[in-house]
């Protein structure tokens, strides 16, 4: 009776187990998912962020020239102003 007893409590301990098993099994394939879904969040991101760099290259660029034509614009404008002052000065 006692061998009824304790193959009956080893049964129900063994389908706990398997049950606690199944459970744990389901459970990996969402955090699969999420790990896929992860690394390609991630991948996106470092192309954000070289895309980001790549515009920043860009903006120094831009910013650079813009500096060199404003330097430009105020030597050509310093040069008009004197040509300006002399032709005041010769029509005097």
């Amino acid at each position: 009776m006692v061998t009824w007893i304790v193959v009956a409590v080893l049964v129900l301990a063994v389908a706990i187990l398997v049950a606690a098993v199944v459970s744990v099994l389901g459970r990996l394939s969402g955090l699969e998912r999420a790990l896929r879904r992860l690394a390609r969040r991630q991948a996106e991101a470092m192309k954000l962020q070289e895309g980001a760099a790549k515009l920043e290259q860009t903006l120094a660029g831009l910013q650079d020239r813009a500096e060199v034509t404003q330097e430009r614009v105020a030597v050509i404008q310093a040069a008009r102003g004197e040509a300006d002052s002399k032709q005041s000065l010769q029509r005097a």
